[in-house]
């Protein structure tokens, strides 16, 4: 049984700032605490094959390191590391973005080869979960960025810099406790990922399912774009309804407030995203003869990357909003199709790639709002729409509730990460 209790009681301010006084400052490189590994070079020339971790096997929020298992003779550069060993990745953006992870116990022969852009720290008088869980404080994290070197584009954190770093040591059994605290959140969080992942799946095969067969149909027919129901049609989006591109805004004519310009990064596939803040005032808007958006019936589609064609249905913000150039508004002739069931038919993978065999450019890659037009999409009867996208609807229900869920345990975690590894929270046996 594992109680909490406030901690009242601090040293003075330390090189890190206030501490319980039962805990002490350290280096990472003070004896006995961690090391940077130096390799064994010769052991695993010793083996035809060896487990080796690429900086994409690197994960930015989960706790272990994935590998795959290649002939030693591939393998041209490396560092030596073993299980348990926390790798922290050290270039631009890769440090940034958070990757970090733990060398997996099931390594074979216990040792993994990775990529040169790592430092492998072997914990020694300190717990690895812990250490794990602290090297993830932005506070920490802050300190080794600003001391990042190199060119632009390849900056890299400096391994004294990761040796003199000042953390927060408890005792090993307070060590204990927190890592374990925090490591059933992250436990908590891979189930609801798992969970997430298998509804993800079930989506995609009814998507598969619907899209190409229907509901109960028993007579199909051979079209150019497969095989479908017979009562079917095979239209191209321009008999489906009207295409506009978005507008085209200069930097100038931003504001704080007003009109939201919606921009790529806020398409996903079948869902906004929400990731940009950036306005125009009303009357700019209608000076530039711009086009609105009609929340809940127009479809958003990325005329670019990443991939080319997602598409969601226009949300309802609390403001007027428009687009970014790249960007189409689809607006449906409701009288034949559903908004919805457009955009679940345009973000099914087989559209998506012949969105992308017809896109173009040598550096950015675009299709223009001529060949999205020519695109060609199964088209139900406007019923039988309404069915596919009622089961398609309750799937994203449920998928939404449990990011929901992820969210929110995400939340926890970080709120016990600031009080548990600072101690301003303490927790005993």
């Amino acid at each position: 049984m594992v109680e909490f209790y406030r901690e009242t009681k601090f040293k003075e301010e330390t090189e890190i700032g206030k501490i319980p006084v039962e805990w002490n400052v350290v280096r990472l490189g003070d004896e006995g605490i961690a090391t940077i590994r130096r390799g064994k070079a010769n052991k695993p020339h010793d083996y035809e094959e060896v487990a080796f971790i690429a900086m994409e096997k690197i994960p930015e929020n989960d706790l272990y390191a994935e590998f795959e298992i290649k002939p030693m003779k591939d393998v041209k550069s490396f560092v030596y590391c073993e299980a348990g060993d926390i790798l922290l990745a050290k270039i631009t953006p890769c440090f940034e973005n958070g990757k970090q992870g733990i060398v997996p116990g099931d390594v074979p022969n216990g040792f993994a080869l990775a990529t040169t852009e790592v430092y492998p720290i072997v914990c020694k008088g300190v717990n690895r979960f812990f250490l794990f869980y602290l090297l993830k404080m932005p506070k920490f994290r802050d300190q080794l960025k600003s001391a990042m070197r190199g060119t632009t584009g390849r900056l890299r954190v400096p391994k004294n810099a990761v040796m003199n770093l000042k953390v927060p040591l408890p005792s090993l059994e307070e060590q204990e406790l927190i890592a374990r605290i925090l490591y059933s959140m992250d436990e908590a969080i891979q189930a609801v990922d798992a969970s997430i992942a298998k509804y993800e799946r079930l989506k995609r095969g009814l998507m598969q399912e619907l899209l190409t067969k229907g509901i109960g149909h028993k007579e199909f027919k051979e079209t150019e774009i497969g095989r479908i129901p017979a009562n079917w049609m095979v239209m191209e989006l321009r008999n489906v309804g009207s295409l506009t591109d978005g507008d085209w805004i200069l930097k100038e004519d931003y504001t704080d407030s007003g009109v939201r310009l919606i921009q790529i990064g806020d398409i996903g596939i079948g869902k906004f995203l929400d990731k940009s803040r950036r306005f125009i005032s009303l009357e700019r808007a209608k000076e530039l003869k711009c086009t609105f958006v009609r929340p809940g019936e127009d479809i958003l589609i990325s005329r670019m990357p990443d991939p080319i064609g997602r598409a969601c249905l226009a949300p309802k913000l609390p403001y007027p909003y428009i687009v970014a150039v790249d960007i189409t508004i689809f607006r449906v002739n409701r009288d034949i199709a559903d908004p919805n069931y457009i955009m679940y038919a345009l973000n099914d993978h087989k559209i998506l790639r012949k969105i992308e065999k017809l896109s173009s450019g040598a550096t950015r890659k675009r299709i223009s709002r001529k060949n999205l037009e020519r695109i060609k999409i199964p088209l139900p009867p406007l019923e039988e729409q309404k069915l596919i996208v009622k089961i398609l609807l309750s799937v994203d229900a449920v998928l939404e509730e449990k990011r929901k869920k992820k969210r929110k345990l995400e939340r926890m975690k970080k709120a016990l990460m600031g009080l548990l590894l600072t101690g301003k929270v303490r927790v005993k046996a």
